[in-house]
């Protein structure tokens, strides 16, 4: 099962890419060439996931991810609702 969503990072500006989603995992990718190497690629494990939040950026749909070991993420999701839905499945809490 892979699911894939349009997404953009926001850090340091809005970083376009996409998330692909596993049994395991959702991971972030980019292929902008200018940014660090750790935003390149987010491996994101539901089980390392704290909490979800829900805002709008520009009335744009975000979902912040916050994880466990205190990083935060913040992405504008272009199918928040399917995203939100696929990761309630997999067990992360909103």
């Amino acid at each position: 099962m892979k699911k894939y969503f349009i997404v953009s990072l926001c850090k340091n500006g809005i970083l376009g890419g996409g998330i692909v989603a596993n049994e395991e995992s959702i991971t972030y990718h980019t292929g902008k060439v200018t940014i660090p190497d750790k935003y390149k690629k987010i491996e994101m494990k539901y089980v390392d996931i704290k909490s979800l939040i829900t805002d709008k950026l520009l009335l744009l749909p975000t979902v912040t991810v916050e994880m466990n070991y205190g990083e935060e993420y913040k992405f504008i999701v272009f199918a928040r609702q399917r995203f939100l839905n696929l990761l309630k499945k997999m067990g992360v809490k909103e």
